[in-house]
């Protein structure tokens, strides 16, 4: 039985009028049109400078969103001092100046609600990835949590670098779906479907942390956008067992590991953040060093960023 969201019914006219209704031809191709006039091609086309990430100029917040409108993501560089700070009311007073608050408070989270992406060797955090120097695979921020719960933007802000490695990969979401659909729109079909992906229970010392979770791929939500649910891992995700959607699914995993124009590839630096409506993204092993070792601040939200002022 899959879980009420706020995303639009396939029945309903405003799914069956938004253009990624998969049998909605005239608007897709509109919307691809405006969608790649213009894309960026570099990823230092995506970095806008900052002077102070807690009162934002008009001119610096207008930047962001419109990137944000533009690839569902930006990164800010915050210039001088400031940006050399441990300080994690920096993402959120960027959040705030966005317009995202509503935190997802997981149980890796610190008590404010921001999570330390650190090396851990002990305690809970120690037995999830992103707490070791480990890559991590092609998914977006919160896959597994309920429907009604999904992480629709994220700031990621680096305090301190990794000495060697730690590079992040970024696709946009809009963009994956785009590759998808031109090649098959039953593959969009498939990947919409309520039990599509299905991520399985998390138990931990024999108690249930989290139950069997099934749901789409993509999603259109109740404000016309987007919204994609993805892990690249392939033992913690049961994909729906009919042809099409294991093509589908097989497809996709392709075009995400494919060299593209659209494709983006850096490392965050001390003061520089990633703002995003939870795009796809990777994450490459890494070598600390021990006495300054990698540390980032992460934010997921419940709400999303919507770019236009």
């Amino acid at each position: 039985m899959t879980e009420s969201a706020p995303f639009l019914a396939h029945h309903s006219q405003a799914f069956k009028a938004s253009p990624f209704y998969y049998k909605n031809e005239s608007a897709y191709q509109q919307w691809k049109v405006t969608k790649l006039a213009h894309y960026p091609t570099t990823i230092n086309q995506l970095i806008v400078p900052i002077s102070n990430p807690k009162q934002l100029t008009t001119i610096e917040l207008q930047q962001l969103k419109d990137l944000l409108l533009k690839t569902n993501m930006v990164i800010y560089a915050i210039e001088g001092e400031l940006g050399q700070q441990a300080d994690k009311s920096i993402p959120e007073h960027i959040g705030r100046q966005l317009g995202i608050s509503a935190l997802d408070k997981n149980e890796c989270a610190d008590a404010d609600g921001f999570t330390s992406i650190q090396v851990v060797d002990a305690g809970l955090h120690a037995i999830y990835i992103p707490y070791s120097n480990k890559g991590i695979n092609w998914h977006t921020d919160g896959y597994y949590n309920r429907l009604s719960e999904q992480i629709y933007s994220m700031i990621l802000h680096c305090v301190r670098p990794a000495q060697e490695g730690g590079d992040n990969k970024l696709w946009d979401p809009d963009i994956i779906y785009m590759m998808l659909r031109d090649k098959n729109p039953d593959y969009i079909k498939a990947l919409m479907s309520a039990n599509a992906m299905t991520i399985p229970k998390n138990v931990l010392g024999g108690q249930l942390i989290r139950p069997d979770r099934s749901g789409p791929v993509f999603m259109i939500t109740q404000d016309g956008r987007l919204h994609m649910r993805y892990s690249a891992r392939q033992r913690n995700v049961i994909w729906h067992n009919d042809a099409l959607t294991q093509e589908a699914q097989q497809v996709l995993r392709a075009l995400l590991d494919r060299p593209s124009e659209y494709q983006f590839q850096g490392r965050l630096a001390a003061g520089q953040g990633l703002i995003c409506n939870n795009v796809l993204h990777t994450r490459s092993t890494f070598k600390d060093d021990p006495k300054q070792p990698r540390l980032l601040y992460r934010g997921r939200y419940f709400d999303a960023i919507k770019p236009s002022v």
